[in-house]
C-alpha cells in the first residue's frame, strides 16, 4: 500500500523559486572582478536565473547539455547555478587551478557545449581553445563595457543575453534523478574523473546543510562563502542559504586576509566556510592588526584537517565555533560535521577542543564505518583505525562516463581512501590518507596528527609530514615546515614541541624548512610532489 501524499519532484529550479517569492529582498553582495560591489536580491536572482535559461534554449542548449563554468564566487555564478540546472541542463564548475592540460581534458571529457568565463580567466581559455573541440561558444560574464578584445570564436556577452530576455519562463518540470551538476575530482594521480549529482541528492543535500546538526544555515545568517564555486559546488551553500533565505556574501577573485575580514565586517557576516591554509590568512591578518571579528558567529572547516591551535584561535581567541566538517566530491561534500552535544557543555574547554579536532559525527542521510584489511567492519571505539566506507542518497554511486570502473562494494559502500577512526559516540577522526599513513616499525604514525602538533610550535605557520625509507624502521615521519616570516624557530624547537604531545616512536627523525609548501587545485598538500622533491632525502638516523 503506498501513502496518499503528492508526488512532487525535488528539483534545483524549486530552491530558487521558494526564495524569490519567500526571501526575495534578501541580498546577495558579491565583490566583482570589476572592481565594485554588486548587490543584487533573491527576487532578482530567480528573475535572471530564468532569463539566461530562456537565453541558452535561443542557444540550443537541450535538456541534459552539459554547461562550463569558470569563475569566482559572485551573484552571475550563482544565477548560472540555478538557470543552467534548472532548465534541466548540467551545470559543469572547472576549478581554474588544475592545470591546463587538466582543464582542457575535463571540457572534452564533459563535452560542454557552452562555458560561462570570467574576466580574469579569458587569458587561460585563449591558450586552451585550439584543444576545447566541442565547445560551440563562450559567453563572458560581464557587461558590454567591459567585454575584452580576445581572440576567442564566438564570444558572447553575459549581459547582452540575459537582458534581451523577458524572463517569463516556467521552471519545467523532470524527473529528480536527472542530472543538475557535474564536478571533477582534483585528479592527483591519472586524470580527473567526474562526479554527476542529481536533482534529488542536491535538494536533501541542501536540506541536511540547513539542520542545526548540519551547519545550522538559516535566515538569520549571513554567510561568506569562502569555499569557491568550482569545489564541490561551494559545499551546497548556494543550494541552501536559497532553500532558508540566508544572505550570500560572495568574495569574488579577493580571497586575502584583508580582503575577507573586510567583507565579513561590512556585510555582518556571520557563518562561513574554507580550508584551513584560507584561515590561516586571515587569522595571520587579524592577528597583525589586533583586530576582532564582531559579527562572526561559527566558520565551517574543511578540505584537510583543521590544526588544533587555529581551532583554540577562533574559540578562545574569537568566541567563533568551529565546526569541522569531512566530505569529499564524491559525497556532495558533506559526510560528517563536528557540532558538539549536549552532554559536551559542561566539558573543559579542552575537553571540547578534543572533541572538535575530530571530522564529526554523520549527519542524517550519511551511513559511515571503517573496516580492516580483511573487509570486515571495526569496533567504533576511537581506537581501532581502518578504511573509511561511505553510502547515502548523495553519496557518488559511480563517476561520470564509468571512468575508474566499479566503485561501490557488493552491499553499496564507497570507499574514500581516508583511514580514521570514530568513537563511541560516533565522532569519526581521519587518521591519513591511506597512501599518507606512514608504517614504522610495525606500527602507523598519522602523518596528519604529527602536522597538527608541528602547526601548534610558535613560529611555524604550515607544516606536512611524509614517510622516508629507513634501513631498521622502514619508513620514518619528515617534517616539511614552513616559518613565520623573519621568526627563528629551529629544528630542535619543533622536536622539542613535539616530544610534549608526541609518543617517542611518532617523533620525526627530522625537520626540514621550506619557502612554501605545493598544494593540489583544491587546497590540500600535494603530497604527491613533496615525496618527489625529497626521494633521494636521507635522515640522519639512517
Amino acid at each position: 500500500m503506498l501513502g496518499l501524499m503528492q508526488d512532487r519532484p525535488l528539483l534545483i529550479s524549486s530552491l530558487i523559486e521558494y526564495s524569490g517569492l519567500n526571501h526575495g529582498d534578501v541580498e546577495i553582495v558579491s565583490r566583482t572582478v570589476e572592481g565594485p560591489i554588486h548587490r543584487t536580491n533573491y527576487r532578482n536572482v530567480n528573475l535572471r536565473a530564468k532569463k539566461l535559461a530562456q537565453a541558452l534554449g535561443r542557444l540550443g542548449v537541450e535538456l541534459g547539455d552539459r554547461i562550463g563554468t569558470i569563475a569566482w564566487n559572485g551573484y552571475r555564478h550563482m544565477e548560472i547555478y540555478f538557470g543552467v540546472s534548472g532548465m534541466g541542463a548540467v551545470c559543469h564548475t572547472i576549478n581554474p587551478r588544475l592545470f591546463p592540460e587538466q582543464i582542457a581534458y575535463i571540457v572534452n571529457h564533459a563535452e560542454d557545449k557552452y562555458i560561462f568565463v570570467d574576466l580574469t580567466f579569458v587569458p587561460l581559455i585563449e591558450a586552451l581553445k585550439d584543444h576545447l573541440t566541442n565547445v560551440k561558444g563562450f559567453i563572458i560574464m560581464t557587461d558590454e563595457a567591459h567585454m575584452p578584445d580576445s581572440s576567442l570564436d564566438n564570444l558572447l556577452c553575459y549581459e547582452t543575453l540575459v537582458e534581451a530576455e523577458d524572463g517569463d519562463y516556467a521552471w519545467p518540470q523532470f524527473d529528480e534523478m536527472t542530472a543538475c551538476s557535474l564536478c571533477y575530482t582534483s585528479g592527483t594521480t591519472g586524470n580527473p574523473k567526474g562526479v554527476l549529482y542529481a536533482n534529488r541528492s542536491t535538494v536533501l543535500h541542501s536540506f541536511c546543510v540547513c539542520t542545526n546538526d548540519g551547519l545550522g544555515v538559516s535566515n538569520r545568517d549571513s554567510i561568506l562563502a569562502v569555499v569557491p564555486m568550482f569545489h564541490a559546488n561551494a559545499w551546497g551553500l548556494p543550494y541552501a542559504a536559497a532553500m532558508c533565505g540566508a544572505k550570500m556574501v560572495m568574495p569574488g577573485a579577493a580571497m586575502d586576509g584583508a580582503s575577507l575580514y573586510e567583507l565579513m565586517e561590512a556585510e555582518g557576516v556571520t557563518l562561513s566556510a574554507g580550508v584551513p591554509t584560507i584561515w590561516m590568512m586571515l587569522l595571520g591578518y587579524v592577528k597583525e592588526n589586533n583586530l576582532k571579528f564582531s559579527t562572526m558567529q561559527r566558520t565551517v572547516i574543511g578540505g584537510s584537517a583543521a590544526p588544533r591551535s587555529m581551532i583554540d584561535t577562533f574559540v578562545e581567541g574569537h568566541g567563533v565555533e568551529v565546526i569541522h566538517a569531512w566530505g569529499m566530491t564524491e559525497t556532495s561534500p558533506l559526510g560528517t560535521t563536528g557540532n558538539l552535544l549536549k552532554k559536551h557543555e559542561n566539558l573543559s574547554e579542552k575537553q571540547r577542543t578534543d572533541i572538535r579536532v575530530k571530522q564529526g559525527r554523520t549527519v542524517y542521510g550519511v551511513e559511515l564505518k571503517i573496516t580492516g584489511d580483511d573487509g570486515k567492519e571495526l569496533p567504533r571505539d576511537g581506537v581501532a583505525f581502518g578504511d573509511l566506507k561511505v553510502r547515502g542518497p548523495w553519496i557518488t554511486n559511480g563517476y561520470f562516463k564509468g571512468e575508474g570502473g566499479e566503485v561501490l562494494d557488493e552491499d553499496g559502500w564507497f570507499t574514500t581512501g581516508d583511514v580514521g577512526t570514530i568513537d563511541p559516540d560516533g565522532y569519526m577522526q581521519i587518521t591519513d590518507r591511506s597512501k599518507d599513513v606512514i608504517k614504522s616499525g610495525g606500527e602507523w604514525i598519522s602523518s596528519i596528527d604529527v602536522e597538527n602538533e608541528a602547526l601548534g610550535c610558535p613560529g611555524i605557520v604550515e607544516a606536512a609530514v611524509i614517510a622516508i625509507p629507513h634501513p631498521k624502521w622502514d619508513e620514518r615521519p619528515l617534517v616539511i615546515a614552513v616559518k613565520e616570516k623573519d621568526h627563528s624557530v629551529s629544528r630542535d624547537d619543533v622536536i622539542k614541541h613535539l616530544e610534549s604531545t608526541l609518543a617517542k616512536w611518532q617523533l620525526p627523525d627530522d625537520v626540514v624548512f621550506v619557502e612554501e609548501l605545493p598544494h593540489t587545485a583544491t587546497g590540500k598538500l600535494l603530497k604527491t610532489k613533496l615525496r618527489e622533491d625529497f626521494k633521494d632525502y636521507k635522515l640522519p638516523t639512517a
